[in-house]
């Protein structure tokens, strides 16, 4: 929250930030209603009812899949989109500039490393503000009802929920106008604020309304905010340094929001939790113990309360039965229905309960085929949050930096920001699974000598940490660091096997001067080599 109090600035509005507000959240309804009843059914307290406060009561499932489903994908994404101690995008340099500097590497190897340097400043600071608490209640958020607001600021990462915002898109699904809608306490406001709108400021009213409003014209975003109808802050971003990020789960075309993936799901989590409550309520009748007595028969009720355990009583076995529902068949459908409807939303939200099927013998490959083809499976998820999450992030992040000063000015036409992780890693995870296939067969069919004899070892090495995104500098040796340890070698095993035999010594001595070398046999063993001669 941000107040700029100035005389040019402050005026009355004529068309106010709260009266688009209220002709804006007509629209955006349809998607909050469906949003509570997503998380009624999942995590209730990501949308809690309507006209509730801090003391509402939420409503409990009967099951908890859809809850623990939404954690566990929420869990993965991140993961994902955001993996720890490693950078989620990189500074890729344009191909003419290394063309240009094609002569001096060192001048290349210099530029990488400054970028690298650049890389961690940003994730480090991405650490200590704990933008990751952010980023996963934002993508709870997203799973539960597609939509989620967040705003950088130099303090961290915030979440604005659906409630509490509206926006507006064009056809293309470019943000045209944002409008949030959130409290404040007026014993926190400034002093000049205060003089400027006390006049309608209530003394036993705890909150006022800050209205943030936010419009594209002419390629510039123009923020504004307004408190008791009076503007307070204005401020002007570019196109690519918007500090709010509209985020969708589901992107659909001519929509200003998103759809979420448990509304996609939403059949049979009805299905689930109506089963489980009517199979929890029977098993629960069920289990009550009833001893039924006749009337009209010889054994009197009485004793049979009475009686303590193992004692013997007069009566007759027939006059006693015991109370019995009789719906074993009818709880075992409802039993076996609920099961396939879990199973199935265990491989919608992802869960390592759907990787395996239920069987004697189950493969690793099979496990690890269809784990792959579950993560597949959001690749379409991965595409739009690419586009809308991950790149104007580390752009206005990176924006932020440089005008604290704390990173240096890149051109842009030169410096591209590029995301490495989400689609691009089912890319590569993909080409590793065809590379180490392609490995396999051709030694499981032409055997491994000939596997030797006709593949780049080099190439090969460097195809599998491409595959793997692992930075191979300092880690595989050059061709000249092999080349001279195999010298190494093989002048250590000659001079073992001189020692052994001398004449091994004379011999190579005559082959070496025929060659125009002049070599001689050391006090310790070792073939002193002269290659002027």
């Amino acid at each position: 929250m941000q107040y700029k109090l100035s005389a040019s600035t402050i005026s009355e509005d004529k068309s106010s930030h709260e009266s688009q507000y209220s002709k804006m959240e007509i629209d955006r309804e349809i998607y909050l209603e469906r949003a509570r009843e997503c998380a009624e059914l999942t995590i209730p307290h990501l949308y809690p009812p309507k006209s509730s406060n801090e003391a509402t009561y939420y409503p409990t499932p009967y099951q908890s899949v859809g809850g623990r489903g939404v954690t566990n994908l929420a869990s993965k994404l991140m993961l994902a989109l955001f993996p720890p101690q490693s950078p989620f995008f990189r500074l890729d340099v344009d191909a003419l500039v290394y063309k240009n500097i094609q002569g001096n590497p060192e001048q290349k190897a210099t530029i990488e490393q400054g970028l690298q340097k650049i890389e961690k400043a940003v994730m480090d600071s991405i650490e200590t503000n704990n933008d990751r608490v952010a980023f996963f209640e934002a993508i709870k958020h997203l799973i539960v009802s597609g939509n989620v607001l967040l705003k950088l600021s130099d303090t961290g990462l915030r979440t604005y929920r659906l409630e509490n915002y509206v926006v507006r898109r064009d056809p293309q699904g470019k943000v045209l106008k944002i409008i949030i809608k959130e409290g404040v306490s007026p014993n926190s406001l400034p002093k000049e604020l205060k003089k400027i709108i006390g006049n309608k400021i209530d003394e036993e009213q705890k909150t006022l309304n800050l209205f943030t409003c936010v419009y594209l014209q002419d390629n510039k975003y123009y923020l504004s905010q307004e408190l008791a109808k009076k503007i307070v802050y204005r401020e002007v971003f570019d196109e690519d340094k918007i500090p709010f990020i509209a985020l969708r789960f589901n992107r659909i075309d001519g929509m200003s929001y998103g759809r979420s993936h448990v509304e996609t799901f939403l059949g049979d989590l009805k299905s689930l939790e109506g089963l489980t409550r009517a199979i929890l309520e029977g098993s629960s009748a069920s289990a009550k113990m009833l001893f039924l007595v006749a009337p009209n028969g010889t054994t009197r009720a009485s004793s049979v309360a009475k009686a303590p355990n193992g004692a013997i009583i007069e009566g007759d076995a027939k006059d006693v039965t015991v109370l019995q529902a009789n719906k074993f068949a009818d709880f075992r459908i409802a039993y076996e229905t609920m099961g396939r409807i879990e199973q199935r939303l265990q491989f919608a939200f992802l869960l390592n309960a759907s990787v395996q099927r239920q069987a004697e013998r189950v493969t690793a490959t099979e496990v690890q085929l269809i784990a792959n083809e579950l993560n597949d499976a959001l690749g379409g998820v991965y595409a739009l949050l690419t586009t809308e999450f991950q790149l104007p992030y580390i752009n206005t992040k990176l924006s932020m930096l440089r005008e604290k000063k704390l990173l240096p000015n890149l051109p842009k036409e030169l410096v591209k920001v590029k995301i490495i992780v989400g689609m691009e890693g089912l890319g590569r995870a993909s080409d590793r699974l065809k590379l180490l296939q392609f490995m396999s067969d051709l030694a499981n069919t032409l055997g491994a000598e000939t596997l030797a004899k006709y593949i780049n070892l080099d190439d090969a090495i460097k195809k599998f940490a491409v595959a793997n995104s692992i930075d191979t500098q300092g880690l595989i040796k050059s061709p000249e660091q092999i080349q001279q340890e195999t010298s190494q070698a093989q002048q250590q095993a000659f001079a073992q096997q001189t020692l052994a035999d001398p004449r091994v010594a004379i011999e190579a001595g005559k082959s070496m001067q025929q060659a125009g070398m002049g070599a001689s046999l050391t006090s310790d063993g070792q073939i002193e080599i002269n290659q002027n001669q």
